[in-house]
């Protein structure tokens, strides 16, 4: 039996060394240590010794698959060495090649003219209301006085969530909250920015939710000529420093006298264009002084005090100012469109 387990460790031996792969050193493992290996099938014949074999025998057996173990893990760590390069070679990295650009998001177009927006107005003293997107209808129509069945509440077709719920068509029911909220103290300058809500996108000029942002200064001896002032530092700042603007007669229930306010194009200078349909104007915003009956429905005495406000769409501020044509190019997510806006 010694001599069977020293020609079986000659014969392992040598087939271990001539072994290419892990997956055959694993197979070569089975074949002599397993359980039903050629060292086990020695060994079952261990019980045909004399007591004073066995002892010899074993541990004869023992240094055999000593000997055999240590030549596997032997190759087993060059196995796992070689694969470790082989990998290290092929994940190389070359330090001195230029890095790869990692893609930067950008502000939205939208949201940069409003921030542009809110920092003129921030400069001259206003500061920032907000309110709620579902609103009453005592506020978004009967405080800005538009009771029911008011003509006037067919020019926004509105979305009712039930009788006296819906979603807000405008920002101004935000001045009325911050006439409440300031108890009858002057003055109030503030800029109501925030989505609005209208059945109205039947063109490419409209959408049924958009952007405004609306203005309300109140005050004692407020008179139209701020409203000009106001408004004429404001066109200067967001198109250039030779803007000029001009108001026209309008009628808006909540202001009294009310009035259109375009400004110069921008394209060419007043002399008429396209984008201007040859007149040399552009419309932008509706304003006019608070109506008596809003200042009362506030909480101020129309005797004591007076004011001003004023509404823009911030899609239509922002397809003037960078000669866009269509208000859907906001809402496509097209990156070709929006990247165009990226802040250098």
């Amino acid at each position: 039996m010694k001599e069977r387990l020293e020609a079986l460790r000659t014969e392992a031996l040598q087939e271990l060394q001539g072994v290419g792969s892990q997956a055959a050193l694993n197979d070569l493992r089975v074949k002599y240590l397993g359980k039903k290996g050629a060292l086990t099938e020695i060994l079952r014949g261990m019980g045909g010794l004399s007591a004073e074999e066995r002892p010899v025998i074993g541990g004869v057996a023992n240094e055999v698959r000593g000997s055999i173990e240590t030549v596997i893990e032997e190759k087993t760590q060059a196995f796992i060495k070689e694969e470790t390069e082989q990998r290290l070679r092929a994940e190389t990295i070359d330090v001195t090649l230029p890095g790869k650009g990692l893609p930067q998001g950008a502000v939205h177009p939208l949201n940069k003219v409003a921030q542009e927006i809110e920092d003129i107005f921030i400069g001259m003293g206003y500061s920032i209301a907000e309110g709620p997107e579902v609103e009453t209808d005592y506020y978004n129509f009967e405080a800005l006085n538009l009771p029911h069945n008011h003509p006037a509440r067919d020019m926004q077709d509105s979305f009712y969530i039930t009788e006296d719920i819906l979603m807000r068509t405008q920002t101004s029911p935000v001045q009325i909250r911050s006439m409440e909220a300031a108890k009858g103290t002057t003055p109030i300058r503030v800029i109501c920015p925030g989505k609005v809500y209208r059945r109205d996108d039947d063109d490419a000029t409209h959408s049924f939710q958009f952007n405004q942002v609306e203005g309300l200064v109140i005050g004692r001896n407020i008179r139209m000529s701020d409203l000009k002032g106001t408004l004429l530092q404001f066109a200067q700042e967001m198109f250039g420093a030779g803007t000029q603007i001009r108001l026209r007669p309008s009628f808006f229930p909540f202001t009294e006298p009310s009035a259109e306010v375009d400004v110069s194009c921008a394209q060419c200078g007043g002399h008429g264009c396209r984008m201007c349909k040859g007149t040399g104007w552009i419309e932008i915003l509706g304003c006019g002084m608070v109506h008596p009956r809003v200042l009362e429905m506030g909480g101020y005495d129309p005797e004591e005090v007076t004011g001003f406000a004023f509404g823009m769409g911030i899609e239509r501020i922002a397809l003037l100012k960078y000669g866009i044509d269509d208000i859907r190019h906001f809402y496509s997510n097209d990156l070709r469109f929006l990247s165009q806006f990226a802040r250098k």
